[in-house]
């Protein structure tokens, strides 16, 4: 009876030492059958012309103020009267989208969307004014005594989001910005493009950027809600719907961080 069992022993043993052994050889020449087989679909075009709208060639522009805290109502009140002007002067190619105040998130910290109907050319108009406008120069040397520090990026809208257009309040705006794994940013698209229908019950959706210069491969959903206790309501009435989870599950890998801004309409706000 030993020497059975030594003999099933030894018989397994070498069983699974054959096993390991052909694994072996086949995940090294898998490994490197990838390094020289494994075809990547060429792209004939870039994602931001795959992904924008081909209907508009607006240009976005997003700002970020960092507000010295004694001085937020000053600088708010500024730049209302700024953004009136240039709302007013139809030699100027650009319009205020909105305007908010973080409320959770970054604290005495100012948001600003842009909109350059006309792309590039319309931005690039624009500044050449701006500059030439001796107004507008001692408003930014005003502004700078304002400001701890200010970032800006330039995007492009997705396609398939709804364009932001004024609207009445009382609201309070959610924005959710997704660094991506570059290179993801076509999946990212091509899966919200299906999932936005999941998110329009309440017509939260305000709009849907990314980044085209700044940091890259950066992502902007702005929603729209009554409250936090409805945007709670609204965000849970997502998972009841059969295919939301599954958008989920596969956009999640694709991110490598995301925040969250819980935003205030300054007066001024077209979206209030």
């Amino acid at each position: 009876m030993v020497k059975a069992g030594s003999s099933l022993q030894t018989t397994g043993r070498a069983l699974l030492t054959a096993a390991a052994r052909r694994f072996s050889e086949s995940s090294d020449k898998g490994w490197l059958r990838s390094l020289f087989v494994q075809k990547v679909d060429a792209r004939k075009d870039a994602h931001s012309n795959l992904l924008s709208k081909k209907e508009t060639s607006s240009l976005y522009k997003i700002q970020f103020h960092d507000v010295k805290p004694e001085c937020l109502d000053a600088y708010n009140s500024l730049e209302a009267e700024v953004q009136k002007k240039l709302h007013q002067d139809q030699d100027f190619p650009c319009e205020v989208v909105g305007s908010w105040n973080t409320w959770y998130g970054e604290q005495d910290q100012a948001v600003h969307l842009w909109r350059y109907r006309g792309g590039y050319p319309a931005l690039t108009e624009c500044l050449q004014k701006l500059r030439a406008n001796k107004e507008y120069l001692e408003f930014r040397r005003e502004r700078s005594k304002m400001l701890i520090s200010r970032r800006n990026q330039l995007l492009l809208e997705f396609s398939f989001w709804n364009e932001p257009l004024p609207r009445r309040g009382p609201n309070i705006y959610e924005l959710r910005t997704y660094k991506l794994k570059p290179g993801t940013m076509i999946e990212w698209g091509n899966r919200w493009a299906r999932a936005i229908k999941y998110r329009q019950s309440n017509n939260e959706a305000v709009g849907g950027f990314f980044s085209q210069i700044g940091d890259l491969y950066v992502v902007h959903h702005l929603w729209a809600y009554e409250s936090l206790q409805s945007r709670e309501e609204t965000r849970n009435s997502a998972w009841r719907k059969e295919g939301w989870d599954v958008n989920v599950y596969y956009t999640v890998p694709l991110i490598r961080s995301m925040e969250s801004r819980i935003m205030i309409p300054t007066e001024s706000s077209p979206l209030q």
